[in-house]
């Protein structure tokens, strides 16, 4: 087992280094980066002001002259601002160096190093992820394991059909619909709309802090988390009923045991482990995808919002912090994930010579 997981975790070094090599490759050599997208910044600057000028010159009538043009040395220091100065094997092992050091560099356009814009932006991911994802498990599987009782019977049938219509309605449209219901839309104002908490929480008692910041985060963890039920709760019934149909159950139920002490004591933990070995998957779901349209509809400034706006204006050091942070998030959540499986089934053991 120990020595499973040191290979598993010598393992990471080479994948993460592949996710960063390939990312740095497409990043540095696609066409627009950071350089031209400066110059387009200060190319529309320059029709605005000279635009400007020219009415404020012949009362009232515009007179742009056109773009005035970047000498050849304004553009060497930009590209020495952005390190594009120097060799591109250079640039990546500067890059790998800084990594290594968690050292994620700073920002192009927003005058703020990586770590401290991450940090800021985090509270907002934390918040919908760590929800989305015990939610969709405390949900999930008792009711899973409720359909699987009760299997064929009009609450499985009429459950089923709840939670894969949930499924089948993505999130951001969920939200649209909850903000037209309660956000104030046509029907009645009953949830905020921006941000995680009001203007004056800090004023709030610790029981005005708490009810308001549920009273925001509302909405957007209904609208993400919805759509997760369907596939953990279909997933908890299949496997509670392969298990029920084994033989140690008859055996327990022979023994004279109540039907809850053998649902609960002997295949319950036997269902566990598809349900943990799903868990790095979903807690990297709750966290990282799907997180951008819900940030933007219910303007929540959290870290779906700022990869895109990196990706837009072509902010590297944002998006290789950005991906490194969750490439190291995903290894180590997968590696969590093998160690729990062990724990719910002692009998599992890993073969020294399988990764």
């Amino acid at each position: 087992m120990w020595y499973y997981l040191l290979k598993r975790v010598l393992a990471i070094i080479p994948t993460l280094l592949g996710v960063l090599t390939l990312t740095f490759i497409i990043t540095q050599f696609v066409p627009g980066g950071p350089v031209e997208h400066m110059l387009l910044q200060l190319d529309g600057d320059s029709a605005r002001a000279g635009a400007e000028g020219g009415h404020a010159n012949n009362g009232g009538s515009w007179d742009y002259n056109g773009r005035k043009g970047i000498d050849a040395q304004q553009l060497d220091q930009l590209s020495g601002l952005y390190g594009f100065d120097k060799a591109p094997l250079e640039r990546y092992l500067l890059m790998l160096n800084n990594f290594l050091h968690f050292n994620l560099g700073d920002s192009y356009f927003r005058n703020q190093s990586v770590w401290s814009l991450i940090k800021d932006k985090l509270v907002v991911s934390v918040s919908l992820g760590v929800w989305t994802f015990f939610l969709a498990y405390l949900v999930s599987v008792p009711l899973g394991v409720a359909k699987a009782v009760r299997a064929g019977s009009r609450f499985d049938f009429i459950s089923s059909l709840l939670v894969l219509g949930g499924y089948a309605v993505p999130g951001f449209v969920l939200g649209v619909m909850l903000i037209v219901l309660f956000g104030g839309g046509s029907f009645w104002d009953i949830f905020p709309l921006r941000g995680l908490t009001s203007e004056n929480w800090a004023e709030l008692s610790w029981f005005g802090k708490i009810t308001d910041y549920l009273w925001h985060i509302t909405l957007p963890v209904t609208a993400s988390v919805v759509s997760t039920f369907a596939l953990k709760t279909l997933l908890t019934k299949n496997t509670f009923l392969d298990e029920l149909s084994r033989q140690y159950v008859l055996t327990a139920r022979a023994k004279g045991l109540s039907e809850r002490q053998v649902l609960w004591k002997h295949v319950f933990r036997n269902a566990l482990l598809p349900l943990v070995t799903s868990f790095p998957g979903t807690f990297i779901t709750a966290f990282f995808t799907g997180s951008l349209l819900i940030e933007t509809l219910f303007s929540l400034d959290g870290l779906g919002l700022l990869s895109f706006e990196s990706i837009n204006s072509r902010d590297y050091p944002v998006i290789l912090g950005n991906l490194y942070l969750f490439t190291l998030m995903a290894l180590f959540t997968k590696l969590v994930g093998d160690i729990a499986y062990v724990l719910v089934d002692p009998r599992i053991k890993f073969d020294a010579q399988d990764l």
